[in-house]
């Protein structure tokens, strides 16, 4: 009978077993879905105490947790919350097993094995003074206690040593007071060296530091407010009720102020404090807030709100300075939206526009040369941008994304129906603003009455400011179809005569740009061309010879790289941009320019070809072609073999310092779409096993690790994967030296998820065995990372080559003790599974499963006495290894047949009784061919026989 699975087509029976069998292995009794309405709590908790005994603490969690939603009972509750907090102990999750461990102090304050669980908790917190009571209270309830004493012992002994470190400390901040009273710039570096360490931070903020560092704010010199900065860091970092009484005590107003310093080193610092501040305070709201449905979400505290305000006041500030009010929008796009939208709470944003969106439009809406107003750098309007995306993308419902453009509507409406034309210029720059910010907001405030109109007549106005917000606006719009069908009918001829006939340069070069998005609206289809044949190269062209122009200002220069990025789409483009070396190098001169990122990264992902591409059904593309719909073209310059050369030219341009530089910008400009762009570039780069090398040695495989956490879902996943490409074929420990080698396992695992596909799966598998093959503590990482359930998964997969990579990653694992003791249990059958892979057809899998084997059975001992029960042909399986012409194969089989004739002698009288016997006595003559290790183990298995007398010697018989 035909069995029938999810996607309705039928499949074989055994294909069914395969996945039942596949389910059972992923999902033991402890792990599989279970209705919690029907089981009685005190079953449960039984359930949850087998579990635990047998190791499995994910399902004794599990079950200890549906019992307490269903304990109507105080006193079982209290057992249920004990037993949870030594699951989360041996999950090393301290906090949550304090939180359970005093759960059930709470109801039943005597019991002992609780108090010593939090006491355990509290140590491995850090908490000692908090430890050291609940283990004293534990020796005095039961002094004979062996447990309670030793913990009351290491307690006492670090709780000295603090304290002798403490004093220590003591002496020297009290020095540097002494010597910062007289004015010592060598005594402030030094107070920051000591704020770094926990004793000396306590210490300075203790003796009344903050009074002191106060002081040298105020003195307003660099040498003194430098270091006063950096120590309040220290003080900070990390320790919530220390910020909120420095918050306190120096005010925001002061802070801001520093902030607001128009020395660039004075700015980043105070808001490097800022952002440490941030995070100390956000750190104690996330431990309250719930799931979407559970309760209110809390508010940001009074502190928090306090420095967001004083932010929110400093963008329009007339007395701040332009890198100061820099430092203000880029604090507010790393610490306000949220860092993931699994968290439901996103109130900071709600708050943030309620209070503030109409002073960001405010800034993002200035016209220097114009409208007067606070000062900005160049990178002001894009960081706008930047803000203001960022704010509407953290918003969860349309309700909230209709209060978002109904304000900015309202902004822009109040300065464009103004009599002024200031006030209209000011209301075109801000939708500029929100065109490249969040676009559709943008395009909304863009289809007002007499928009479009307005910013085609300013195009034409004399005066070059004029022009030049116009045209501006002009080229962000034309990133909708329908609107760049509209600029093409009616801005074209305009954009050419600005460019032909301006004497400006600033104004030709923005012109130039608008014409290069126009013609590449067409994208990668080499059938749609908006202009004439030619028209797009010449661009390209003048827009080379306007990058290469020293004499121009970098703010002008980078325009031209925004055209590229646009005409890059064309492949004749791509090759003439590759082939001129200056022109590459004047592009990733610019890279330290931080408006022009994304520009640059969007033609380098173009050149590189590295955008995701679907190839279409072919039958649809006939269909298509019958109906007579358009059908997109590949250019034939777009061929891989084309791509490779480019590829290659920029490597040798120096591509990678490039965006080694890139990914090192602090700034709003550094998008994780922006970051996506550059990992999809360096995945491209290394997709070439020669470049590799090059890529690692020129700091690639640095900049990589950043990208795999903070970019977008698919740069996150092309980063990682450029990561393994890299580990697969270079020596981890140097590709990634030092500590750095531990930063590559958790984005190596990410990409063992079922979403990613098989390539990703099966190259991150081969870069998990290079790793594991390293060091226990590598091996240690990994299996914190929770991937050997996953490598298990894979070793059931269908495809051959992914199923050999997983066992030969499991095989280096294997040596790890924690991962041999999974294979001890008898309920599952993994031991079976390495028997049978053993005698496959797949040479390569046969030789990882023999391999595990031999490392189990040698390590494992009581692991070989199981060998014959896993299957009735485990003897063919062994004879046919030692008979493989593959000396791997032969050197695997022989070592497994010494462990199972060392383990027990019965084992080794059914290996003598077999053909095996015969088998080793040919493989320990040796002879030309012979391989020296299977020689020597041959004999020694022999050896073993006779000491068992099971066989006899030559001479002896």
């Amino acid at each position: 009978d035909e069995v029938y699975i999810e996607n309705g087509r039928s499949a074989k029976p055994t294909f069914i077993l395969v996945q039942i069998y596949n389910y059972l292995t992923h999902h033991p009794p402890s792990k599989r879905p279970h209705n919690s309405m029907t089981k009685d709590p005190s079953a449960l908790k039984e359930e949850g105490n087998k579990l635990f005994k047998r190791g499995d603490l994910e399902g004794a969690l599990s079950c200890y947790t549906s019992a307490l939603e269903l304990s109507a009972c105080q006193d079982q509750s209290a057992v249920l919350y004990r037993n949870r907090s030594a699951c989360y102990l041996k999950l090393q999750d301290y906090s949550k097993a304090e939180a359970d461990a005093t759960r059930a102090l709470e109801t039943d304050p005597g019991d002992i094995k609780a108090r010593f669980r939090r006491a355990q908790a509290l140590h491995m917190l850090g908490k000692l003074d908090q430890s050291f009571l609940d283990a004293q209270k534990c020796a005095q309830l039961e002094p004979k206690n062996k447990a309670f004493q030793e913990l009351l012992g290491q307690l006492s002994a670090q709780i000295q040593q603090k304290a002798v470190q403490l004093s220590s400390t003591d002496s020297r901040v009290q020095q540097m007071f002494d010597l910062l009273s007289n004015s010592s710039a060598q005594a402030a570096q030094n107070l920051v060296v000591l704020s770094r360490e926990d004793a000396g931070a306590e210490q300075i903020f203790r003796n009344d530091g903050v009074k002191l560092l106060q002081k040298l704010l105020e003195s307003q010199q660099e040498d003194f407010v430098l270091p006063a900065l950096r120590t309040l860091v220290g003080l900070c970092t990390g320790h919530q009720p220390r910020t909120m009484a420095i918050v306190n005590d120096l005010g925001m107003d002061r802070l801001c102020g520093v902030m607001g310093s128009a020395t660039s080193a004075v700015s980043l610092s105070a808001c490097h404090l800022l952002q440490v501040m941030f995070e100390a305070l956000t750190e104690g709201m996330k431990k309250d807030v719930r799931g979407k449905d559970e309760a209110l979400l809390p508010e940001p505290s009074s502190e928090l709100r306090s420095m967001l305000r004083h932010l929110i006041d400093m963008l329009p500030a007339s007395s701040v300075s332009g890198p100061g009010r820099d430092s203000a929008i880029n604090l507010l796009v790393k610490q306000v939206p949220r860092k993931s939208h699994k968290n439901p709470d996103n109130s900071l944003s709600l708050w943030v526009i309620d209070q503030g969106l109409k002073k960001i439009l405010e800034v993002a809406g200035t016209v220097p040369e114009v409208t007067g107003g606070p000062s900005l750098t160049d990178n002001t309007p894009m960081s706008c941008s930047v803000l203001l995306s960022k704010l509407y993308d953290d918003l969860k419902s349309d309700r909230e994304r209709e209060n978002f453009n109904k304000l900015c509507e309202e902004y822009i409406q109040h300065h464009f129906g103004s009599s002024g034309l200031e006030s209209k210029l000011r209301a075109i720059q801000t939708v500029s603003a929100l065109l490249q910010g969040p676009s559709d907001v943008g395009n909304r405030t863009l289809e007002m009455s007499g928009m479009m109109e307005a910013v085609i007549s300013l195009c034409a106005s004399e005066n070059v400011t004029h022009q030049q917000v116009a045209i501006e606006t002009l080229i962000h719009a034309a990133g909708k179809a329908k609107r760049a069908s509209f600029i093409t009918a009616n801005g074209v001829a305009l954009l050419k005569d600005l460019y032909k006939k301006s004497e400006n340069d600033q104004i030709r070069v923005r012109a130039l740009v608008g014409l290069c998005k126009l013609g590449s609206a067409g994208g990668t289809d080499f059938s749609m061309k908006q202009f004439a044949e030619g028209s797009t190269l010449k661009l390209a062209k003048q827009c080379r010879k306007w990058l290469c122009n020293d004499s121009l200002l970098p703010n002008s220069r980078r325009w031209a790289v925004e055209g590229l990025a646009y005409l890059t789409f064309d492949a004749d483009v791509k090759e003439d941009l590759v082939g001129d070396t200056n022109a590459l190098q004047a592009m990733f001169h610019l890279s330290e320019d931080k408006t022009v990122l994304f520009a640059i990264g969007s033609t380098l992902v173009n050149c590189t070809n590295s955008y995701d591409v679907e190839k279409p059904d072919p039958q649809m593309v006939e269909l298509a072609k019958y109906a007579k719909q358009h059908v997109p073209e590949e250019h034939p310059k777009d061929a891989q073999p084309f791509v490779e050369k480019r590829l290659l030219k920029l490597l040798e341009a120096g591509v990678v310092s490039a965006l080694v530089c890139m990914v090192k910008q602090e700034s709003p400009a550094l998008t994780e779409t922006c970051k996506e762009c550059i990992a999809r570039v360096f995945l491209a780069l290394v997709d070439r096993q020669e470049a590799r090398g090059t890529v690692v040695a020129q700091g690639g495989g640095k900049a990589l690790l950043p990208l795999v956490s903070e970019s977008t879902d698919v740069g996150k996943i092309k980063a990682a994967q450029a990561l393994a490409k890299i580990t697969i074929t270079s020596n981890p420990e140097i590709a990634f030296p030092g500590e750095r080698v531990y930063e590559v396992v958790r984005p190596l695992v990410s990409l063992l998820a079922l979403e990613c596909s098989l390539l990703q799966n099966f190259e991150a598998l081969m870069a998990l065995t290079n790793l594991a093959g390293i060091s226990e503590r590598i091996r240690q990482k990994i299996i914190k990372e929770k991937a050997v359930s996953k490598v298990e998964g894979y070793m059931f997969e269908e495809n051959d080559l992914v199923r050999a990579a997983a066992t030969e990653c499991m095989c280096n694992l294997v040596l790890s003790p924690e991962v041999q003791k999974l294979y001890l249990a008898t309920d599952s059958d993994r031991l079976k599974l390495l028997v049978l892979y053993s005698g496959e057809d797949d040479e390569r899998l046969r030789k990882a499963a023999a391999g595990t084997l031999a490392v189990l059975t040698g390590d494992m001992p009581e692991l070989c006495t199981r060998i014959p029960s896993t299957t009735s042909h485990w003897m063919e399986i062994l004879q046919a290894l030692l008979l493989s012409e593959s000396q791997d194969l032969q050197h695997r089989g022989v070592v497994i047949t010494l462990n199972l004739i060392q383990a027990e002698k019965s084992l080794a009288e059914k290996l003598m009784e077999s053909e095996a016997l015969e088998i080793l006595s040919v493989l320990a003559k040796g002879g030309e061919a012979s391989y020296a290790p299977v020689t020597r183990a041959a004999q020694r298995c022999l050896d073993l026989a006779l000491e068992y007398r099971l066989i006899k010697s030559y001479e002896q018989a």
